[in-house]
């Protein structure tokens, strides 16, 4: 027999929930694979007792949802209004030229994936990013090429792809 999987995890802290949890079970969820999976989203259904459509629907009207993995290094770029005026759409625009990707995708290797956000919060610190939850400040696109290419070595060193 195999071992349970994180969203069966999950779900046990929930036995007995019903349809009032629906979101802080997809938090969890998320929390523990990253994302929400199609089979963890019909786990998630069945065990509430509800449609697979209801959990989609809930699951989709929050941004905080997402439906795929993301990478090791999760870059998150501001298009506030203070880092669209300091030049954020530049920084966006070479992030996805650095990668090879769009807002929105992951690179094959799992390295690295881009989200476009309304608004991170730091505003004076315009225009700005944030890599795993740090903050990387008045960027320009040489400084985001520039973090990428140190982020590539230190994973080359690593032994990582």
């Amino acid at each position: 027999m195999s071992a349970p999987s994180k969203v069966d995890e999950v779900l046990e802290n929930y036995s007995f929930a019903r349809r009032d949890k629906l979101i802080p079970i997809l938090q969890d969820v998320q929390a523990a694979d990253g994302y929400i999976s199609k089979p963890a989203a019909l786990k998630v259904a069945k065990h509430l007792g509800i449609p697979a459509s209801k959990v989609y629907g809930v699951a989709t009207f929050y941004n905080q949802f997402r439906f795929k993995p993301v990478g090791k290094y999760h870059i998150l770029i501001c298009r506030g209004t203070a880092c669209h005026v300091k030049g954020s759409a530049g920084v966006l625009k070479m992030c996805e030229e650095v990668l090879g990707i769009k807002a929105g995708d992951t690179t094959r290797d799992r390295l690295f994936s881009i989200e476009v956000v309304a608004c991170i919060g730091a505003c004076g610190l315009a225009p700005v990013i944030s890599v795993n939850g740090e903050f990387h400040a008045k960027l320009t696109p040489d400084k985001l090429r520039r973090l990428v290419d140190d982020i590539r070595k230190a994973e080359a060193s690593n032994g990582s792809k």
